[in-house]
């Protein structure tokens, strides 16, 4: 099943996550956000990623549980709701059902109560294989996301590479699209983002023979010259030193 978190509280967020990672492989976590409004706009934006449950804290910062909750019972009539509450805001959380809410777990959250409830939900979607047939939505879907990952590598190669920014231009949480492109192409976004690099280096070794090793070691993204040297040798079978010299114009 694919589940959204919202809680404006960080710590819970990634508890959460952790604990719904462990609890059943078929279980992802396709968005992780801070308030109500955060929320919306990703499902507003990524409509064929919709989540199967979506669990989200009362009281939060621009728009809180109860209104999320109400805008999302209007337009994604399939999406099971499930409120987050601690003992203070037990009776609101309980009127939250008159919203269409599933169901409510109080904080901090027990594990045994969140895998229960979800293994009711999997059941009631009828979600008890762990091999589903992926639609043509979805495939779509999945793979328009690939391609941005793969865009803005293709444009930010040369800085730092961060998974949580990745996610966060996304709009995606970062596992999960660590999973996805793994299982789309074969490969880590790691290993994609070495082989690009790689091809850019051949790119200056060939084209801008005057260029010192060290600085296409920085135009590529590596700090290190000794480095990128041995990555290089490694990836493309020869020295930088002795790929500019076979490639060098007579």
């Amino acid at each position: 099943m694919k589940i959204m978190i919202v809680d404006d509280e960080q710590f819970i967020r990634l508890g959460l996550e952790k604990i719904i990672s462990k609890s059943d492989e078929t279980h992802d976590v396709i968005g992780s956000f801070s308030n109500g409004q955060e929320a919306w706009n990703f499902l507003l934006g990524h409509g064929s990623q919709e989540p199967d449950v979506l669990i989200t804290d009362i009281k939060m910062p621009m728009m809180d549980g109860l209104k999320l909750s109400e805008l999302v019972r209007e337009k994604y009539k399939n999406i099971t709701l499930i409120i987050l509450s601690g003992f203070s805001d037990f009776e609101y959380a309980r009127s939250a059902l008159r919203f269409g809410v599933r169901d409510y777990l109080l904080k901090p959250v027990d594990k045994s109560a969140l895998f229960d409830l979800l293994g009711k939900i999997r059941l009631e979607k009828g979600a008890v294989s762990e091999v589903s047939v992926e639609d043509g939505a979805q495939l779509e879907s999945d793979h328009y996301i690939i391609e941005q990952m793969k865009d803005i590598l293709d444009r930010e190669y040369d800085k730092n590479f961060e998974l949580e920014r990745l996610a966060d231009s996304i709009g995606m949480n970062a596992s999960y699209i660590s999973r996805l492109f793994k299982h789309k192409t074969s490969m880590t976004i790691t290993d994609y983002l070495i082989q690009l690099r790689m091809e850019k280096a051949k790119q200056f070794l060939a084209d801008h023979p005057h260029l010192k090793n060290y600085e296409i070691s920085h135009l590529v993204g590596y700090s290190d010259p000794v480095y990128f040297n041995k990555l290089f040798k490694k990836m493309v079978g020869v020295t930088p030193k002795d790929y500019k010299d076979k490639h060098r114009w007579p």
